[in-house]
């Protein structure tokens, strides 16, 4: 609902006051929704992209999701769709990320994102709503997509954070991707949750009927998904960082694309974890490969449990 066009480039330092000579910039479609389909295209599958397009950056976007081949079904609007960007200090490799505000959405605009949403309802299949609401959208926008989809067969994914998650729970869901921070704001427990506590707050989400999956993902502590099976936990393969930006996003289309293929939640998870780490060894705003993924995927089934 809040798609970005994500500049990316690279500066020798950071300082205040200066002009600061960038080399090379790149540019990409983002925002979460979209970068799921991104990441799903790029690992062999297929999604259609709904977002929410205006302006003139709302119409370079349209150009860089043809680029790539990313089949999208776009909600026209007045505002201007916003960009976000990505400096890399080259002295000392540290990553500034400057996320602007989207536009503001009116009623009428936002319910035909519904609209489009009910067109393509992929029946006994997958809906990913991720990233954050822009202003206008109230905050039980989610929730209202979770409705839809539980009259219709559909199992809804929510990658979001604060009321808008929330409300998404009230009317259950699927699957959620919270980050450590925002999982310990579901719980009610402050900053931050040890191992244990990571488990106990899962696993009480999953048992009160919220979501059926709790999926988090730890950075280069790991990942851990919750069912009422039980828990899983994976390390993070050990790779070379460039960039995070987009692994959360990448982790999610490797888990639900290889959901969508009837695979185990275990080998999704693994895909997940692997699609995370391969996103994470691109400059900029790059999204997994393949064959990095694949790659990766062995080396985890080859780990220790």
């Amino acid at each position: 609902m809040n798609p970005a066009l994500d500049v990316s480039s690279a500066t020798e330092q950071v300082v205040p006051e200066h002009k600061l000579r960038c080399g090379p910039s790149r540019f990409d479609p983002g925002g979460g929704g979209v970068n799921v389909s991104r990441a799903i295209r790029n690992l062999g599958g297929n999604s259609i992209a709904i977002c929410p397009l205006g302006g003139p950056t709302g119409q370079a976007y349209r150009g860089f999701l043809e680029q790539e081949g990313v089949l999208a079904r776009v909600v026209g609007v007045a505002g201007n769709t916003r960009e976000s960007f990505t400096v890399d200090e080259l002295s000392t490799g540290d990553q500034f990320r400057f996320v602007l505000q989207g536009p503001t959405l009116r009623e009428p605009e936002w319910r035909a994102c519904l609209s489009v949403v009910g067109d393509v309802l992929p029946v006994g299949g997958y809906l990913v709503a991720s990233g954050s609401l822009p202003p206008g959208v109230p905050d039980d926008f989610y929730a209202l997509l979770a409705r839809i989809c539980g009259e219709h067969d559909v199992r809804i994914v929510v990658d979001a954070s604060g009321p808008a998650l929330e409300a998404a729970l009230d009317q259950r869901v699927f699957l959620i991707k919270p980050s450590l921070r925002e999982l310990a704001e579901l719980v009610g427990a402050g900053d931050t949750l040890d191992e244990a506590d990571q488990v106990e707050a899962a696993r009480a989400i999953v048992a009160g009927g919220r979501a059926e999956i709790v999926a988090l993902s730890l950075g280069g502590a790991g990942a851990m998904l919750a069912t009422a099976d039980g828990v899983l936990r994976l390390p993070t393969p050990r790779v070379e960082v460039q960039s995070t930006v987009g692994a959360g996003d990448a982790f999610l289309a490797g888990l639900v694309l290889r959901l969508a293929e009837g695979r185990t939640v275990a080998e999704a998870f693994r895909t997940a974890v692997a699609a995370g780490s391969a996103t994470a060894m691109l400059e900029a705003t790059g999204l997994c490969r393949a064959e990095d993924v694949a790659r990766l995927e062995a080396r985890l089934a080859a780990a220790p449990a």
